[in-house]
């Protein structure tokens, strides 16, 4: 459960902002949308490896 405590002369919007961060760290969508439906384990390591030719492409790209 997430916990905010709002301060004194504290604006709903500055509160909602921090609960949006404090909720966006804790991945609780991204562990949502991962269990939403099973994927097998080969099929999950084959994207993870798929991602990460991806990420360093682009960091190749970006560095020459």
């Amino acid at each position: 459960m997430i916990i905010i405590n709002v301060k004194e002369n504290e604006s709903i919007d500055k509160a909602l902002k921090r609960f949006k961060k404090k909720f966006e760290r804790t991945g609780v969508l991204k562990e949502l949308r991962n269990r939403s439906y099973y994927e097998k384990k080969s099929v999950s390591r084959r994207n993870q490896i798929i991602r990460a030719a991806y990420r360093q492409n682009l960091y190749v790209q970006e560095n020459y």
